[in-house]
């Protein structure tokens, strides 16, 4: 037991830190004062997290450094790359165990051999998309999580509404060679537990 409080609390430093792992999907965190859920919910799913997290490093530590984990009003979503199928399916059913799981949205690939001009262009349409969000001002920039692989991007948050939805899937489909938008944005309004 006190090995896993003490990973907990480790995962919980190595998180806190400013660095730009997978493990932090959504950057340095939503900041809390624009973040639409409540701060309970925001507590739930940080411990939700957390406790994958710890779980991933108990596991494997390769894990916790390759995979990334993202906990809105406890919908998971994992991301990165692993080095077989096995180990996709292991940590699509840690997630499901997590306690208060109401859904995985499992986004890790297999890896493949690096590719340095998919990755350039991946990185460029990551950067193009993110830029359009930030002088967008309807669109609430730092709510959203993007990744891109092989040309589809990935988008992950919560929007205040559907319009605010709808520009940052139609900004994503407008960037340049982008093959494929796969967007898993929740509404403030699909929130389960909100605040009255």
């Amino acid at each position: 037991m006190k090995k896993i409080i003490s990973l907990i609390i480790l995962s919980l430093i190595l998180s806190s830190c400013g660095t730009d792992r997978p493990t932090t999907i959504f950057g340095r965190g939503v900041n809390i004062a624009i973040d639409p859920r409540t701060l309970g919910t925001q507590i739930d799913d940080s411990i939700m997290q957390q406790n994958l997290l710890a779980r991933l490093l108990l596991t494997d530590k390769k894990h916790f450094l390759k995979i990334g984990v993202k906990v809105l009003d406890g919908r998971i979503f994992v991301t990165g790359k692993v080095d077989n199928p096995e180990e996709k399916l292991q940590i699509t059913k840690l997630a499901w165990e997590t306690k208060g799981a109401r859904s995985v949205k499992n986004d890790i690939r297999i890896k493949e051999k690096f590719n340095f001009k998919v990755s350039a262009q991946d990185t460029l349409i990551t950067s193009q998309l993110r830029v359009a969000m930030i002088i967008d001002k309807d669109i609430k920039n730092s709510n959203y999580k993007i990744d891109t692989y092989k040309r589809k991007i990935y988008i992950y948050g919560i929007a205040h509404n559907e319009e605010e939805r709808r520009k940052v899937i139609n900004e994503a489909k407008q960037v340049l060679d982008v093959d494929n938008v796969i967007a898993s944005i929740l509404l403030i309004e699909d929130l389960s537990r909100q605040s009255n």
